[in-house]
């Protein structure tokens, strides 16, 4: 489609939500949204006509794009046929809906508990593991996000939880692997891996295993900064969740279907936690749904006692009806191939080169449709672009950088220090090629800051 200017639409729609509209993560006074027009596939466009490769996946949740027409197809079909029911009852969509997602969980996650999206999706996870274990608290990793809910909040492991921090919520955080940046003085993947796994031993037995419900992970951290875990960690830490009676809970709101090339990223290293946490990728975003995908050990636990929770829109059908085209869509057109195929032969090699070029781009790593770019200022320091939670002037160079990539056409993920690249999951090559020069151009702009 080729977009239409329309500027009085454009400043109608600006002026309204400038008016009325409370932005999340926001100072509310200090922000400029975008008004969009509309968007289809890959791209996005503003009411001046301007068109932008999104590099953003929405928030990182379009993972078949923008407007799939079978997707939407199924979304008024459904609607035409039940709008919405409550909960409690056996209705074709949801059942379905769960039926696919169970099908391709690893293990024995064969349980669906179905949620409004990924925080409270954590939250009840965090609720069962509880219940499961009688035990009251939660281990998660720094550098880690995990929601914006309360539960959900506290688990996260950056500064979006420090203002809603009381100590409170019986979190315990722990260092997780990343050797750029490693906190175990290692020098190889192996080190790292060997020795934040005694790190995360240690805080257990510090903290008392027999107090310990869960230990909360993202699979590959996301907003964080995409940080895929060495060889052999998951499958640790799934060993110190069964020696110490752990339950073992892995967040694959941003990992989950097709992002990294496989349908979970937990099946990447053959990893089968306790209970999986999903959103996002399960419809594309267009209707909202998350949930937990639960074992069998755990169902059991609530196989005659009342799980004491629940929402009133747990499986809503247009939400579900959405999954189930999305999940159908996404194998019968192999989008999650796809998404293997160029992270290994486009996005994967080209970041890597941009990287060989750009002094300021200090570490690359990602899987599929999953990658980040380190920004810095010295390579050999390895002193980030921007100071950690920088604002203000201190954040310029990665405010210059994301100014120079929405002129070349494309919208970034910008977070701290790091630009993310997570397109749609079926983003085609000439896309991709088109977006990696874009972010060529905006890197140049990055490059003037490095000393």
């Amino acid at each position: 489609m080729t977009p239409q200017p329309n500027p009085e639409v454009g400043a109608a729609v600006k002026a309204a939500d400038r008016a009325h509209v409370f932005h999340s993560w926001s100072a509310q006074e200090l922000i400029d949204p975008l008004a969009v027009a509309g968007a289809q596939g890959s791209y996005f466009w503003d009411y001046d006509g301007r068109r932008y490769l999104d590099l953003t996946s929405g928030l990182v949740y379009t993972n078949v794009g923008y407007q799939h027409p079978k997707v939407v197809a199924a979304i008024q079909e459904q609607a035409a046929r039940m709008t919405t029911f409550a909960p409690a009852f056996a209705v074709e969509a949801r059942s379905e809906a769960a039926r696919l997602i169970a099908e391709r969980t690893p293990g024995d996650l064969d349980k669906i508990f179905f949620t409004n999206g990924g925080a409270d999706a954590v939250e009840h996870a965090v609720r069962m593991a509880r219940l499961h274990t009688g035990r009251p608290k939660v281990l998660s990793a720094y550098r880690s996000y995990h929601g914006g809910t309360q539960q959900a909040v506290n688990l996260t492991g950056d500064p979006r939880r420090w203002a809603s921090d009381s100590g409170t919520a019986g979190v315990v955080h722990f260092w997780a692997p990343f050797l750029y940046r490693s906190r175990f003085y290692a020098e190889t993947e192996e080190q790292e891996c060997a020795r934040a796994l005694e790190h995360l031993e240690t805080t257990i037995v510090f903290e008392g295993p027999s107090t310990v419900a869960a230990i909360v992970l993202e699979t590959i951290p996301g907003t964080a900064g995409i940080m895929v875990p060495p060889a052999g960690y998951l499958a640790g830490v799934r060993e110190l969740c069964d020696k110490y009676g752990i339950v073992f809970v892995l967040d694959e709101v941003m990992a989950g279907f097709g992002r990294t090339g496989t349908w979970f990223a937990a099946d990447l290293y053959d990893v089968v936690p306790d209970l999986m946490t999903f959103a996002k990728g399960v419809n594309s975003g267009y209707v909202p749904l998350g949930g937990v995908a639960v074992s069998g050990a755990i169902a059991e636990t609530f196989a005659r006692r009342p799980y004491p929770g629940g929402l009133t829109y747990s499986g809503h059908p247009l939400a579900c009806a959405a999954a189930v085209a999305t999940i159908n869509v996404m194998a019968e057109e192999g989008v999650v191939e796809h998404a293997a195929r160029l992270g290994a032969s486009v996005v994967g090699p080209g970041l890597r080169e941009l990287a060989e070029r750009h002094p300021c781009v200090g570490d690359v790593r990602g899987v599929g449709m999953f990658w980040a770019l380190e920004l810095v200022r010295n390579r050999e320091t390895r002193e980030p672009l921007v100071p950690y939670n920088a604002t203000g002037e201190a954040n310029a160079p990665m405010a210059a950088f994301t100014a120079a990539a929405k002129e070349a056409g494309v919208w970034p993920f910008v977070n701290m220090n790091r630009t993310h690249v997570v397109p749609p999951c079926n983003t085609g090559e000439a896309e991709l090629k088109e977006g990696l020069a874009a972010l060529d151009a905006a890197l140049s702009v990055a490059d003037d800051y490095v000393e």
